[in-house]
């Protein structure tokens, strides 16, 4: 209870770990992406840090025009924050004026912040037999019965994850085109999938009073990097960038923006994981008795407790008897302690927080049954929950590494997490133990071939591999704008396996070839009977020379290549020149014949490294021409 005391909010994570709570705690209280970032971010990440520790960031300007151009904004339009809440304290200070109208609840920041600094609050109640739901017509008559200047709705709406589709918060702006402000809290609608494009980004920058918010913690899991923006029409953007300090934001919040780029596909795949995490925790939610759940659209799920139970109670004893941490929502305006707001995660953890839940309500965990593998989608089965750094859920999810080293026994069938290492450790020993069977068969014939070109992988490593399964990118493998220069490799290098000398085939040939003309008379011209003598009939051998050898007792038939082929390059290694055919001396030798010329296999496919490896890009936002106007009117 004394963790929970005196704040409006749940305890932070290090003051659980100071508490000695912290380390085997699952975590359904802040909601945040638990997919992303990536392992591959987080090594990049590791490499920089003395870096990121030490040089200060480049300015506010530089990391808001990158993340402009990942959007498809203009850098005018924007301004970046330490945190959302920073930005709401700016709004405030300096564009709400006296009163400000807003939906409870809601993020706790839009009722507290205004009435710190003495600005009057109207809050218009969600009704609960509507399940939270916002009434656009009602919600703009309470705002003209009041007479507020500024109106702000969260969409989704935290805690709830109630969503407003992008035709009525249109018409809602409209409605309340005369107002001082009109703010839309957009800081969770990534994580919405109800329509196509729900976001009003590009109506805010062609309207005077209306500013879009959004959170890049929440979607990027990074709610440590303290990072978020704000979109509105340049005049009043400028209004905030221009108060805000020289260098609000940190290091790591610049190079997580520059890194957001080559990780697109794995962004675009955590947002459809946790879709579906949502769609399932809210299903199994809703089978515990007197257990309400509320539709959301947001990376959370709003419920209410069977009555007569207290939230604060049953909080507590999920955290101390169960190690799950729960989001109780009696401090928040407009709701009650029979409310809880809890973050969606993976099944592992859903089970884990069903079972506590079944226990504290019920006393018994016959509630909480664990899942059958018929019942449970694959990619669910697949994914140990994030607490579990050793090994990301979504990496299994795609065909990657892990699936390739360890074929014989499926992700869901392990006993025990497997670690990084121990993948990597079945992937050497796998390849060790083809190379020695490779060695063991007899050798097929040489062919030419094109050497298979090195993916320069920018999202990930996943091309890589999709193509080369036994390897798995370790972060030199990132690209030079990531890492330090050290540990930086360039794609065109050539490798340390390969040789570089001018010995190759056609070098052999050629030795091969000398050795032969040196070879004794009897090997280079035929052998003619002598006519004074009569010899026993013998059967006739056909005339050999020095290129064109028969292929019986051993001997080896010579090719030689096309010289204009290999004029060009002399230092093919990889040249075919020479097949050889082994033949018993039982058999008769063949009848000569001109040999065919060695005709190369078609070459090796190639890996497009300019296209991403996954499904999806981050959203950009339609660019209407009234903004795409540069400062000279052009």
């Amino acid at each position: 209870m004394e963790l929970f005391r005196g704040t409006n909010h749940s305890p932070s994570y290090f003051s659980l770990s100071r508490a000695g709570v912290g380390q085997d705690v699952v975590d359904f209280c802040i909601p945040c992406n638990p997919y992303f970032p990536t392992p591959a971010m987080f090594a990049v990440l590791a490499v920089r840090l003395r870096d990121i520790l030490t040089y200060y960031p480049s300015s506010a300007d530089t990391i808001t025009a990158e993340l402009a151009s990942l959007l498809g904004l203009q850098p005018q339009t924007m301004a970046m924050g330490n945190g959302s809440t920073e930005l709401i304290t700016w709004i405030d200070h300096l564009l709400v004026k006296e009163s400000l109208a807003v939906p409870i609840p809601t993020f706790g920041r839009w009722t507290d912040q205004p009435m710190e600094t003495g600005k009057r609050v109207d809050m218009f109640q969600l009704p609960e037999m509507d399940g939270f739901r916002l009434d656009p017509d009602a919600f703009v008559s309470f705002v003209r019965s009041r007479g507020s200047r500024v109106a702000v709705i969260c969409n989704p709406n935290n805690p709830d994850g109630g969503l407003l589709p992008r035709h009525a918060v249109v018409a809602m702006m409209d409605a309340l085109a005369d107002l001082d402000l009109v703010v839309i809290d957009e800081s969770f609608l990534e994580f919405a999938d109800s329509e196509a494009y729900p976001s009003v980004v590009d109506e805010a920058v062609l309207r005077p009073n209306v500013i879009v918010l959004r959170s890049l913690g929440k979607n990027f899991g990074l709610h440590g990097v303290r990072f978020g923006y704000l979109v509105a029409n340049p005049a009043l953007a400028v209004q905030i960038r221009s108060r805000l300090p020289k260098w609000n934001l940190n290091s790591f919040a610049e190079v997580i923006v520059f890194m957001l780029k080559r990780y697109q596909p794995e962004y675009a795949q955590s947002l459809r994981m946790l879709s579906r995490d949502r769609q399932e925790m809210t299903a199994q939610l809703a089978n515990l008795p007197g257990l309400t759940v509320y539709p959301s659209q947001g990376n959370f799920v709003f419920v209410k407790l069977p009555e007569g139970a207290d939230g604060a109670q049953v909080r507590d004893r999920l955290l101390s008897e169960h190690g799950v941490l729960v989001r109780e929502c009696g401090n928040k305006l407009g709701s009650s302690s029979q409310f809880m707001r809890l973050v969606v995660r993976s099944q592992p953890d859903v089970q884990r927080l069903l079972t506590g839940l079944s226990t504290v309500l019920y006393g018994t965990a016959w509630y909480a049954p664990q899942p059958s593998l018929d019942q449970q989608p694959s990619y669910a089965l697949e994914q140990p929950s994030y607490a579990l750094p050793q090994q990301p859920s979504y990496a299994l999810e795609q065909p990657s590494y892990a699936s390739y080293a360890l074929p014989q026994q499926p992700s869901y069938a392990l006993p025990q997490p497997v670690t990084e290492l121990q993948m990597l450790l079945a992937s050497a020993q796998q390849q060790q133990q083809q190379q020695q069977q490779q060695q063991q068969q007899p050798q097929p014939a040489l062919y030419p071939a094109t050497p298979l070109q090195t993916a320069q992988d920018t999202y990930g490593g996943y091309a890589a591999q999709q193509a080369m399964p036994a390897a798995y990118p370790q972060p030199q493998a990132q690209p030079m704008a990531e890492l330090t220069p050290a540990a930086y490799t360039p794609a065109g290098q050539m490798p340390l396996y390969q040789s570089q000398q001018t010995t190759g085939a056609y070098a052999r040939l050629q030795a091969m070839q000398q050795a032969l003309q040196q070879a004794p008379q009897s090997l280079q011209a035929p052998q003619t009977p002598q006519p004074s003598a009569p010899q026993p009939a013998q059967p006739a051998r056909p005339v050999q020379t020095a290129q064109q050898q028969p292929s019986g007792g051993g001997r080896m038939t010579v090719y030689a290549p096309d010289p204009a082929a290999v004029a060009g390059d002399m230092s093919m290694d990889d040249t075919l020149i020479y097949m050889p055919t082994v033949v018993t001396d039982s058999a008769p030798d063949p009848a000569p014949a001109t040999p065919a010329a060695a005709t190369p296999p078609a070459a090796l496919p190639t890996m497009d490294s300019d296209e991403p490896t996954g499904g999806g890009t981050m959203r950009r936002y339609p660019r209407p021409a009234a903004y795409l106007q540069t400062d000279n009117g052009s």
